[in-house]
C-alpha cells in the first residue's frame, strides 16, 4: 500500500488553523493553549514526547466545537452549563481517528474541575493532562482581551492571582504552581503574539521527522475534520462524507484507480473545511443571503485551498477540494478558473457536491427528488457550467448515486 509523506506537526497545525476559524475574532486560541500547555509541561520536566503530545492535544482540544455561538461561550466565561458537550463530541471524533485516538480521554475531560477529576476513574497522568488543557484554556480566556488591546503586560499579574485562587478546585495545585512560576515574566505573555506564536510552532516542527501515514490513516484524519465541519448545522449532517462517496464512485466510473482514487475521496471529505469560518446564522438562514453574507460564504473554498496546501503540499488535494465552486465558464469562485484549468477530478467533486446538496434538506428548501436534481444538473450543463461527461456518468447510474447522497 502506498504511503504518503505527511508532516504530522504541520498537518495538526494547519488543521488547528481551521478550528480557529470557528472563533472568527478569537483566532489562534488552539495554538496559544497548546504552547502554554507545553511550556508548563516542560517546566514540570515531563518527557519531551509527553510535552510534544500535549502540544498536539492543545491544538486539537476544541475539535468538538463547530458552531460560532458555542465558541463565544468558551472564550467568555470560566465555566458554563453545557461545557462538557463539546468535550464529549471531540473525544468521540478523536477516538474514531487512529492517528490521534490516544488523545481522546484527556479531550473528554478538558473542562472538568480538578476536584471532580480526582473522583473520576482515569489514569492519574491522563487526569493531569486533561487538567493542564483546562488550565491553559482558561488562562487564554482571561488573557485574550488584554492581548488584543495591548494591555497584557500590565494585566498579567491579575491573571496569575486569579488562577491561584482556583488552585485545588478548578486546577491541580502542582499545575497552578508551575504556571505561576513561568508566567511571572513578560516573555511568557509576549510569546503569545501571532508572529512569535507561529514562528515558535514552525521551529518546533522543524525538529520533528516526517511521518509516513498509510491511506486509511490519512482518510481517518480527513474524516475527523469533515465531521467537525458537517456538525455546524443539522442541515449539513454527513454532507462531506456523502460527497466523498459520490466523488469516489464517479472517479471509479471514469477509470481512476489506486492512489489518485484515494486522493479524490480525501478531497471530497475536506472540500468544505473552510466553511468553519462561516457563521451558522448564514448556513442556517431560511431566506436569501445578503451581499455581505454571500461574500462571507464565497470565501470558504479559498480558505479550504490554503489550509490544505499546508497539509498536502505535494498533492492535488488542495486544488481538487478548493476548486469545487469553479465553473467551466470561469464565473465561479474563488479563482474564476475555466475549462482548461479544471482537472477531471475538480469537475467530479463539483458535480458530487451539487448533487448531494440538492438531495439534502436545507433551511431554505426541502429535499429535491432525483428527477428534479437530474434536470437541474442538465440545465447547468446546457448553460456551460458543468462537465457534460461527468453529469452523463452520474445519470447513467442515477439511482445508485441518489442512495449514496441520502443513505
Amino acid at each position: 500500500m502506498k504511503l504518503q509523506h505527511v508532516d504530522i506537526h504541520n498537518a495538526i497545525t494547519a488543521l488547528t488553523c481551521a478550528l480557529d476559524l470557528v472563533g472568527v475574532d478569537e483566532v489562534r486560541h488552539g495554538k496559544r493553549v497548546a504552547v502554554m500547555a507545553r511550556a508548563i509541561a516542560q517546566h514540570l520536566k515531563w518527557p519531551e514526547l509527553e510535552c510534544l503530545s500535549i502540544l498536539y492535544s492543545g491544538m486539537l482540544h476544541d475539535c468538538g466545537v463547530s458552531r460560532i455561538h458555542e465558541h463565544h461561550r468558551i472564550t467568555e466565561t470560566l465555566e458554563w452549563d453545557g461545557a462538557e458537550d463539546h468535550c464529549i463530541r471531540g473525544a468521540d471524533y478523536l477516538s474514531a481517528c487512529p492517528p490521534v485516538a490516544y488523545l481522546s480521554t484527556e479531550i473528554r475531560y478538558h473542562h472538568t474541575r480538578w476536584e471532580k477529576l480526582l473522583e473520576t476513574p482515569i489514569d492519574h497522568h491522563i487526569r493531569l493532562r486533561a487538567n493542564l488543557l483546562f488550565l491553559a484554556d482558561r488562562i487564554d480566556m482571561l488573557q485574550t482581551d488584554f492581548l488584543n488591546s495591548g494591555q497584557i503586560l500590565t494585566e498579567y499579574p491579575a491573571i496569575i492571582a486569579r488562577i491561584k485562587t482556583l488552585s485545588g478546585v478548578l486546577f491541580a495545585p502542582e499545575l497552578v504552581d508551575a504556571f505561576a512560576e513561568i508566567a511571572d515574566v513578560e516573555a511568557f505573555w509576549l510569546a503569545m503574539e501571532p508572529e512569535y506564536l507561529d514562528e515558535d510552532l514552525r521551529s518546533i516542527g522543524s525538529q520533528i521527522p516526517t511521518t509516513l501515514l498509510d491511506i486509511p490513516a490519512l482518510k481517518e484524519l480527513a474524516r475527523l475534520f469533515s465531521r467537525v465541519v458537517d456538525a455546524k448545522s443539522p442541515y449539513t449532517d454527513d454532507h462531506s462524507q456523502r460527497v466523498a462517496h459520490i466523488a469516489r464512485q464517479l472517479a471509479i466510473d471514469f477509470g481512476i484507480e489506486g492512489y489518485e482514487l484515494e486522493q479524490v475521496e480525501i478531497a471530497g471529505l475536506l472540500h468544505d473545511i473552510g466553511k468553519l469560518r462561516v457563521s451558522e446564522d448564514i448556513i442556517d438562514k431560511p431566506g436569501s443571503l445578503t451581499p455581505e453574507e454571500r461574500a462571507t460564504m464565497h470565501r470558504h473554498s479559498y480558505d479550504t485551498f490554503r489550509i490544505l496546501q499546508r497539509v498536502f503540499d505535494d498533492s492535488k488535494i488542495p486544488v481538487w477540494a478548493g476548486f469545487h465552486h469553479e465553473t467551466l465558464l470561469g464565473d465561479g469562485y474563488p479563482f474564476k478558473n475555466g475549462n482548461k484549468e479544471l482537472d477531471l477530478e475538480c469537475r467530479i467533486i463539483t458535480v458530487a457536491d451539487i448533487f448531494q446538496a440538492l438531495a439534502q434538506e436545507r433551511p431554505y428548501r426541502h429535499t429535491m427528488s432525483l428527477e428534479y436534481i437530474l434536470n437541474d444538473l442538465q440545465s447547468r450543463v446546457a448553460s456551460g457550467h458543468l462537465d457534460a461527461k461527468v453529469v452523463a456518468k452520474l445519470t447513467d447510474n442515477a439511482e445508485l448515486y441518489y442512495r449514496l447522497a441520502v443513505a
